[in-house]
């Protein structure tokens, strides 16, 4: 089981968004049969096993075994993932894109970039399942309050300045051998119920 599967076809997305299906994918965390999920999420066997069936053409489920019961062959699903996403590719052409969005300053252009990440992430991880290697990221994560506009036009431009600097020291275009990685940094205030739980 994968820890995260960036989903990018329409048609699996669809899958996994269907309530009685996404249901069933967070149920299968642990493996679990039909007739043990069918209690679970209060349908009956058969229509659990269609669901199961529609994830499984999907790659969204996996047998985990077969096993004999009531002189029938039970088959034990689990997830692929133990979390899923729905990479902005699953839309095609009518994704949103950096490239389509002239205001740099916008909270647009910043979702646009969040999208990105998701689709390039996305492939790169699928690449690398593929390969059987890990793939090689760093990720920053912290939030920072500000007394005054002012404070915070500040950061912004000694923060660019201290990224422009690290960029300039250790980019090196032509370097054999080297690969390149994307970097952005990006910030948003903090949604209010976060800000209250934080407190």
């Amino acid at each position: 089981m994968r820890d995260v599967e960036v989903i990018d076809d329409p048609a699996a997305a669809m899958a996994a968004l269907e309530p009685v299906r996404a249901r069933l994918l967070a149920e299968l965390a642990r493996p679990g049969s039909a007739s043990t999920l069918a209690g679970r999420v209060g349908l009956t066997r058969q229509r659990v096993n269609y669901h199961l069936r529609t994830l499984e053409a999907h790659g969204l489920v996996c047998l985990v075994r077969e096993q004999p019961r009531r002189g029938l062959t039970e088959r034990v699903m689990q997830a692929s993932a133990a979390a899923y996403l729905v990479s902005p590719g699953a839309l095609g052409q009518a994704a949103i894109a950096p490239e389509r969005t002239a205001d740099r300053l916008s909270a647009s252009y910043l979702v646009a970039l969040a999208a990105r990440v998701v689709r390039e992430v996305g492939d790169l991880l699928r690449g690398a399942d593929r390969a059987g290697k890990r793939l090689s990221t760093l990720s920053l994560d912290t939030q920072v309050r500000f007394r005054s506009a002012t404070d915070r036009a500040r950061f912004t431009r000694e923060l660019a300045d201290a990224v422009s600097g690290l960029v300039a020291q250790y980019h090196d275009a032509h370097a054999p051998g080297g690969r390149a990685y994307r970097l952005i940094v990006m910030t948003h205030p903090l949604p209010r119920a976060t800000q209250q739980e934080d407190a």
